[in-house]
């Protein structure tokens, strides 16, 4: 079986780009990489219907943080064949975004920290309950709030389909989010993490290197 590695981070971090530039140092490294982005958007209904939610679709759910965790956590349930399919065949399977995202935002929109009750519930629900595969390693791109807003702008302006939803653009979330990213890394949540500066150039090479070890 192959490892599970996880990027997390802020909206704009660059979670996509270091997926990329990981990716090419694994294989540069010698290993087979499979690569799997949450939520599913456009694959899975329970991700389209966050999608909505998130551009106020469907009435109050956005509102509901148990209700979005819950349709993030089935859209994660709906891949984990695929996930251990991935697992099966590759040396590393990377992920932008899994369980760890889940628990960051729910416990800042309940004003919670790591120790709060929602990240306990999203724990036994999608690890207990729906035993998605737990990872060996999580990364956390970290950076300052405000580079991380014009990031996702400039997506937004860039990319007709990335406009920014009702969690991108509410920048108080973001900065208590990251405060919770921060507390997860820190107890090595679920698995060791490793937090990178996201603000500078990232030593994939080296991060390859440190992840197959």
């Amino acid at each position: 079986m192959g490892r599970l590695v996880v990027i997390e981070g802020l909206d704009g971090a660059g979670k996509r780009t270091l997926t990329e530039n990981l990716t090419k140092a694994l294989h540069n490294a010698g290993a087979t990489v499979g690569t799997l982005a949450f939520p599913r958007y456009g694959v899975s209904v329970h991700a389209d219907l966050v999608r909505e939610a998130l551009h106020r679709g469907h009435g109050d759910l956005a509102d509901s943080v148990y209700g979005m965790g819950l349709l993030y956590a089935l859209d994660r349930a709906g891949a984990a064949d695929e996930i251990r399919r991935l697992l099966a065949g590759h040396d590393v399977v990377l992920l932008d975004r899994y369980v760890s995202s889940n628990a960051a935002y729910a416990a800042a929109r309940l004003h919670q920290d790591s120790g709060g009750e929602v990240v306990k519930w999203v724990r036994e629900l999608e690890i207990g309950r729906f035993g998605l595969p737990v990872p060996d390693a999580q990364i956390l791109l970290r950076v300052p709030r405000e580079v991380a807003a014009e990031r996702a702008e400039r997506r937004a302006r860039e990319e007709a389909d990335r406009a920014r939803d009702a969690f991108e653009s509410d920048q108080g979330l973001q900065a208590r989010c990251g405060e919770v990213y921060d507390q997860l890394a820190a107890e090595n949540w679920l698995s060791p993490w490793f937090v990178l500066d996201g603000a500078n150039a990232v030593d994939t090479a080296a991060l390859a290197g440190d992840l197959l070890k």
